[in-house]
């Protein structure tokens, strides 16, 4: 008898048919991947057959693969959305920045993770499925704020968990530590001002604090064991 992810992985390729990408297995939780041109057809199927009848969406996340997990070509990597890991030739990489969805059917009692790539790095655009699921109202925007992915016809798209003077994206693996701004309150103005981050960049060289007489018989001693 096929387990319950075989029964759904066969309905998904069964349904989708060319548009299903890829889909996978691990965890028992299924994966797909399907394109970006393709996504709102396909997550419009998803919630509405009656074999699928996926009517919640649980979550959606940025992802950015970016100097992912190195280059070696030997090199293996374990995915954010933990599947397993996979040969550099294998790897899922169709762009830079990727969106993942989590969908629930209560009525199946069976879930799936649905990815789908921004085509473009440079100024990544996915079409919004707030129509589909209003649910995904508050997570574009916050992968719009913390990753810069625009969602093409969300009626409110602006930073929700960010500042509304914040430079940049900060969940983005070029965005710097430090930041790009920092705000202080100027007394002559009478209000808070953005001015160009000013701290020194954290290095990450270890310091004693305080003062402690077991570091000092050690650096005298230099031969005794630690």
């Amino acid at each position: 008898m096929p387990t319950r992810t075989e029964t759904l992985s066969a309905a998904l390729a069964s349904v989708l048919g060319e548009k299903l990408k890829s889909c996978t297995t691990a965890l028992g939780e299924v994966t797909i991947v399907v394109t970006a041109a393709d996504l709102r057809s396909v997550m419009r199927t998803l919630r509405d057959a009656p074999e699928l009848h996926f009517e919640t969406l649980i979550d959606l996340c940025g992802v950015d693969y970016s100097a992912y997990a190195g280059e070696a070509e030997d090199m293996a990597y374990s995915s954010s959305d933990a599947t397993p890991a996979e040969p550099l030739a294998g790897r899922p990489r169709d762009g830079r920045f990727a969106v993942v969805y989590h969908l629930l059917s209560l009525a199946n009692n069976q879930r799936v993770r649905v990815r789908t790539f921004a085509p473009n790095d440079e100024f990544p655009m996915l079409p919004s499925v707030i129509d589909i699921w209003p649910s995904a109202n508050w997570y574009e925007r916050e992968a719009f704020d913390f990753f810069g992915i625009v969602y093409e016809g969300h009626p409110d798209l602006r930073r929700i968990l960010t500042d509304y003077g914040f430079v940049g994206h900060p969940f983005r693996k070029d965005f710097p530590l430090i930041g790009n701004v920092e705000v202080r309150y100027d007394p002559e103005k009478k209000r808070v001002v953005y001015q160009p981050v000013s701290i020194e960049p954290r290095v990450l060289v270890p310091k004693v604090i305080r003062e402690d007489h077991r570091y000092e018989h050690a650096l005298k001693n230099p031969n005794l064991p630690r």
